[in-house]
């Protein structure tokens, strides 16, 4: 089973809060980014799911160079697992694939899990 999900925005880069003392805006961005995961990602799976390949695709409103690990998915990851979308984020259970895009009149987060028997 495959799903598809588009949210209309796209998280923040970790350099945002890498090395800085923003723990407690981190935390409050990376809640704000559960809801958004609860409310926008449906439907949901009937149970969580154990193993599956997550493709993380941001379309950016221009062409400026971004590195990919800047953009790995934390946040959406973890809410991913607190809307019991999957079992768990770890390396036992998904494999991730992350991609970027341009649209500069609809910027945003398109989130594909397809459910696996295995990772391999």
């Amino acid at each position: 089973m495959t799903y598809r999900y588009t949210i209309d925005r796209i998280p923040p880069s970790n350099n945002k809060y890498i090395g800085r003392n923003a723990r407690w805006e981190y935390g409050k961005v990376k809640s704000e980014w559960a809801q958004l995961i609860k409310c926008c990602c449906r439907p949901v799976p009937k149970a969580p799911l154990k193993k599956a390949v997550v493709e993380l695709t941001y379309y950016f409103p221009d062409r400026k160079r971004r590195d990919p690990d800047n953009y790995s998915g934390k946040m959406i990851l973890d809410g991913l697992v607190r809307a019991g979308i999957l079992v768990d984020d770890s390396f036992d259970c998904i494999i991730l694939s992350i991609r970027a895009g341009y649209d500069k009149k609809n910027p945003r987060t398109e989130i594909t899990i397809t459910e696996v028997d295995d990772i391999v």
